[in-house]
């Protein structure tokens, strides 16, 4: 029950062209049920259709022809309907040729835009975009690049078919004037453009809808790339027996801390007991120790040895933190420990034990691996690493404007380089394993830019570990949960003032939400 694949313009082709020529599903069927799905999605968006004034622009293309759907369906609705084409009747395809003739069932004459007419937005409640959907390679040219303009500038909201015109369905770039709508209707598989920055910004909220691809279709569809859903978090949270105790529900040892950042321990204690870990051990500096107490209430603290007046872990403290992970089922290990060089060696040193329990990286952990991968590479026991861009930069070799340009890429190359399960943090969230599989968390917004907001993260993902859930599935959920409870935080309070903290105390409802939402398929 895995999410849909994400796929490019060229492999949704492929399953349309699939559908079509090997079962036997007419094209202009297919355009009629796309059409249907976006009046529902007007329909539902806008509570109802009633008094409605919508113009609909259609290009020449599939996408157009979905469009005259829409202009169809609509009018039948009763919806007064200003239907505009960018290209005469007679250029346009077989299939959408079907759907121009049906037209006539309501009463609906089409304007042509050319250098006599101008389209008229002034009295529009709403306006469909079914200029060019996935079709967009390179800037796109006047005429389309005049209505585009014409469209953005109405203030009108916009309902985009399939994806906004004008933004490229394979990079989410935007090579010339793109739409900006405030509803995307896609058909049974995300594209890329609709999650990776900055089309993601031009698509408004994304309604994936089902018109009835063959499965078979999709499944011929390769794709190693996965969008994250509720419904498969829900599936896969992990069970308590009636008979649970504390001792039966997994520990965590968290090593984290130094001064100045007893914070960055404390939030990944917590995250990792919000996640459900029957106990939580934390390891700090000794003199931060008292500190750290008065923040948490639940985790147990271990004071460890430190670097003189600097308050930080010293090498002397690997005994007993090797003691500490060993005894536990998962550590997190890196939040908050600053970057003494011994602090850092300490951590180089505990990697390169024998006998580890799995671990998660994060922050100053990852700073001490730098960019030596065969740290890692040496470990024998699982490892997810959560690295930002800048933090996957120094990891990569690459830059973080590259890190920026092919987050998938990156993320895939470590993944597959280290063996471990690399999750790398950002709008959205990368996480790909070594076999190549990549996923795409959907959920999170800006408000969650916070310090902190990793610490939960990391936490989270070392709390699902140790009740027995693989490293790639804890952080897929891990994912997901940590950026629904920051969309819980973003509508309770809005995106200014929120605080890491205010993703502790949702993460419950978070799970509550998925585990309903996976009950409604049953």
């Amino acid at each position: 029950m895995m999410g849909p694949k994400i796929v490019t313009s060229a492999q949704m082709h492929r399953v349309d062209e699939c559908s079509i020529r090997e079962h036997g599903i007419p094209g202009y069927e297919l355009m009629d049920r796309a059409g249907a799905r976006v009046v529902e999605a007007i329909r539902d968006r806008w509570d109802g259709l009633e008094g409605l004034r919508i113009a609909v622009v259609c290009g020449k293309g599939n996408n157009g022809a979905d469009g005259l759907v829409v202009a169809r369906r609509l009018k039948h609705a009763g919806v007064e309907v200003d239907l505009y084409l960018l290209e005469p009747p007679d250029r346009f395809g077989e299939d959408a040729t079907v759907h121009l003739d049906r037209l006539a069932e309501v009463d609906l004459t089409p304007r042509i835009l050319d250098t006599t007419t101008v389209a008229d937005f002034s009295e529009c409640d709403l306006i469909v975009d079914a200029i060019l959907g996935t079709g967009v390679q390179g800037p796109v040219r006047t005429p389309q690049a005049t209505i585009i303009d014409a469209v953005n500038s109405s203030r009108c909201p916009v309902v985009a078919i399939d994806l906004p015109s004008g933004v490229d369905g394979d990079t989410g770039i935007l090579p010339g004037p793109a739409i900006r709508a405030h509803l995307t209707v896609t058909f049974d598989l995300p594209k890329i453009a609709h999650l990776f920055h900055p089309a993601r910004g031009q698509c408004g909220d994304l309604a994936l809808t089902q018109i009835g691809f063959p499965q078979a279709a999709i499944d011929a569809c390769e794709s190693e790339l996965r969008l994250l859903t509720q419904e498969w978090v829900g599936a896969n949270l992990p069970e308590r027996e009636a008979t649970a105790h504390k001792g039966s529900c997994g520990s965590v040892a968290v090593i984290a801390g130094s001064a100045g950042m007893t914070g960055a321990a404390a939030l990944t204690a917590q995250g990792a007991m919000r996640a459900g870990a029957g106990r939580v051990r934390v390891g700090i500096p000794r003199s931060l120790h008292d500190v750290l107490e008065t923040k948490v209430t639940e985790a147990m603290t271990r004071p460890l040895p430190e670097v003189r007046r600097r308050r930080c872990l010293s090498v002397r403290a690997l005994g007993d933190v090797l003691e500490l992970v060993g005894s536990s089922d998962v550590a997190a290990v890196g939040p908050g420990l600053g970057r003494h060089r011994e602090t850092m060696e300490l951590v180089r040193r505990l990697f390169a034990s024998t006998n580890l329990p799995p671990i998660v990286v994060d922050a100053d952990g990852l700073f001490a691996i730098g960019d030596d991968l065969s740290i890692l590479q040496r470990m024998k026991t699982p490892v997810v690493m959560t690295p930002h861009s800048g933090e996957m930069a120094r990891l990569s070799g690459w830059s973080v404007q590259q890190v920026g340009e092919d987050p998938v890429g990156v993320t895939r190359q470590v993944a597959q380089c280290t063996e471990a399960v690399v999750l790398l943090k950002g709008s959205p969230t990368v996480i790909a394993s070594a076999d190549g599989r990549t996923f795409v968390n959907p959920t999170g917004n800006a408000g969650m830019a916070t310090a902190g907001a990793g610490d939960v993260l990391t936490g989270l993902i070392a709390g699902l570990m140790a009740q027995g859930v693989a490293g790639q599935d804890a952080s897929c959920m891990g994912a997901y949960l940590h950026g629904a409870a920051g969309d819980r935080s973003r509508d309770d309070l809005g995106e200014w003032g929120m605080m890491a903290g205010d993703l502790l105390d949702r993460l419950p409802q978070s799970y509550l939400d998925a585990r309903h939402a996976f009950n409604r398929l049953k």
